[in-house]
């Protein structure tokens, strides 16, 4: 039975015009039971789901009850994804970055075309091959926690970072554990093109099925 997913798409701050391209690719996959929410009400009842999807979140968009539902549901077992811009989201709580692994640090400018490469072997990178051509924003990233286990990293030489670098390997996806619960994120999916490339829309859902367990 594919997994129930909790699409969260919800914005404070900028919005990716991507996001209905994101829930369409979603939603159409049969290797999801996907709903679709920017209601943090819904996050505060996420234990009717296997995993939590933030797909372009901005901003702080949950309120206190959503948080702690959140947390206990991943804490308890469940399911955590992030795509792109959830690295931006909740910047005023602290377990969020805890259990994201990191935090936005900013972007250069435009989309650019560069380098991916295959980091640990995982169910979101199997069908890549070990380097990927793409393009997108290249995101970099501050507080960094400890316990991320990195998928993909960008290769700095092949795209301008505008002194946006960081130290070798530049993450662009990774997983983790959050108590007894799996976390996965990937920074690629900026575009509305992102989500008609076949190999990134596999990313996506693979990562998602894996946190759902």
């Amino acid at each position: 039975m594919p997994p129930r997913v909790l699409v969260f798409t919800r914005t404070t701050e900028y919005r990716h015009d991507s996001i209905p391209d994101a829930v369409a690719a979603l939603t159409a996959d049969e290797r999801l039971r996907v709903t679709v929410s920017e209601d943090p009400a819904d996050v505060a009842a996420c234990r009717r789901f296997d995993v939590v999807a933030f797909v372009s979140t901005t901003g702080d968009v949950l309120d206190e009850p959503a948080r702690a539902a959140l947390r206990a549901f991943v804490e308890d077992g469940g399911g955590f994804a992030g795509v792109h811009a959830a690295a931006t989201t909740e910047p005023s709580w602290e377990w969020y970055a805890e259990l994201l692994g990191a935090r936005f640090a900013g972007h250069p400018e435009g989309l650019q075309r560069a380098t991916v490469r295959v980091g640990a072997r995982h169910p979101s990178t199997a069908h890549l091959p070990a380097s990927w051509e793409f393009t997108d924003e290249w995101y970099a990233f501050c507080d960094v926690r400890p316990g991320s286990t990195m998928l993909l990293d960008v290769d700095e030489s092949t795209y301008q970072p505008a002194g946006l670098t960081m130290p070798h390997p530049h993450p662009q996806a990774w997983w983790r554990t959050a108590g007894a619960g799996r976390s996965w994120y990937t920074a690629l999916g900026h575009s509305a093109e992102a989500w008609s490339d076949d190999l990134f829309r596999t990313h996506v859902t693979a990562g998602i099925r894996w946190a759902a367990g």
